[in-house]
């Protein structure tokens, strides 16, 4: 492994002249204490210098590497003993040997990391000549174990850190990207809208109504788009706009009659069953609508022509089932987040931008209650059960 790597690996975990973790100063008063001696490191080899990111009983936070013992753990990864540095040729003439702190004997394991860099060491230092066996060379090792567990603690750290920003950036820059093509989109084609509606009422345009009405429709699906759009980037958290009574059955109604178009198109029939009349909900009526639309729509789009899409409510629970094409178990966890299209609506070109479950479970979430989505598989149907909490009937 290129000493370049083994440095970069050194310098991700953020220690490097930051303040000295308390968990690894902890570490090393523990080895001076079970060991007996007056010093213990954590150290880190830097290119240049050691670094002890843990320490007790040392001046200072880093030592050239020139003089470091530990260094010569990087290129020899085994532990290190030396029982009496005046007599060994190696260390004899280092500053700190024949000067402060005046080490004698030192003790080090190699500090290696998951890709097998060697990092640094996890050593204990006296100034008196002495002797260990195997049995404190091992509980050395163990030691060693535990600061690796804490640096690498660290790092996963720092890198959620990072990825948290990224995160909020991205977030950000979609927001942001999606509210400036929504404006721009919506802004032109309502005023198309407009003039169409004043040219359908001119009586001399008859002959041309035919050709107006597509354009028409078309304005409307451009509008519902982004209208899409701009539900899909709503946070999370978005609490319902107006909290009042909502009657559960006439929102099933509701959003049934508004698929009606979709379900003759797609030659599926969508029943309605409400078992239970009167059952009320706080929250926005048209909210909740929208979100038992989301997955009408979403069970005519996957059914085949011929089959039919059920609607339930029961209590304050909403159900929608269909026999269609199905969920595979390794896509049930991602159906709700934004712009996922799984793989039957991409080899099908099934219509959709992946948002209208998202929307449902956001809706559904800030009035309280929980969407879930379960399926037995591709081909054999999906049910969606919304289950919010009830305010009782009236009258």
């Amino acid at each position: 492994m290129s000493e370049q790597s083994r440095l970069a690996a050194v310098h991700s975990y953020g220690l490097l002249d930051a303040a000295r973790p308390v968990v690894l100063d902890d570490l090393t008063r523990l080895a001076a204490r079970v060991f007996d001696t007056p010093m213990s490191t954590v150290t880190l080899i830097d290119r240049d210098r050691q670094w002890f990111a843990g320490a007790t009983g040392m001046a200072g936070n880093e030592d050239p590497r020139s003089v470091s013992f530990c260094a010569h753990l990087v290129d020899h990864p085994r532990p290190l003993i030396v029982e009496d540095a005046r007599a060994d040729d190696r260390f004899r003439s280092y500053p700190n040997v024949v000067g402060a702190p005046f080490i004698r004997f030192y003790a080090g394991v190699p500090l290696i990391s998951d890709d097998g860099y060697v990092l640094g060491s996890v050593c204990v230092i006296d100034r008196e000549p002495r002797r260990i066996g195997d049995h404190e060379v091992a509980m050395l090792g163990d030691l060693a174990a535990q600061a690796y567990g804490h640096l690498a603690a660290f790092r996963d750290q720092i890198r959620l850190t990072a990825l948290d920003r990224e995160l909020s950036r991205l977030t950000r820059r979609e927001r942001d990207l999606i509210a400036t093509v929504s404006h721009e989109l919506r802004t032109p084609v309502a005023t198309m809208q407009g003039y169409l509606e004043m040219l359908a009422e001119q009586e001399e345009l008859a002959p041309y109504r035919r050709l107006i009405e597509p354009i028409r429709r078309n304005g409307d699906r451009l509008v519902r788009m982004v209208d899409h759009l701009l539900a899909g980037t709503r946070p999370d958290d978005t609490p319902p706009r107006a909290e009042r009574l909502v009657d559960l059955a006439e929102a099933a109604r509701g959003a049934a009659s508004a698929c009606e178009t979709l379900a003759v198109t797609r030659g599926v029939t969508v029943t309605v069953t409400i078992r239970t009349d009167q059952v009320y909900v706080v929250g926005e009526s048209p909210a909740l609508v929208q979100a038992v639309e989301h997955l009408i729509r979403n069970a005519i789009l996957f059914s085949p022509p011929g089959s039919a899409v059920r609607v339930g409510l029961d209590g304050a629970e909403v159900e929608v089932s269909d026999d269609g094409a199905g969920i595979p178990d390794e896509e049930l966890p991602y159906v709700f987040e934004r712009f996922y299209r799984g793989r039957f609506a991409e080899e099908q070109a099934v219509p959709g931008m992946g948002l209208g479950l998202a929307i449902a479970w956001r809706i559904v979430s800030a009035h309280g209650g929980r969407l879930a989505i379960a399926s037995g598989g591709p081909g054999h149907g999906t049910l969606a059960r919304i289950t919010l909490p009830a305010a009782g009937p009236i009258g």
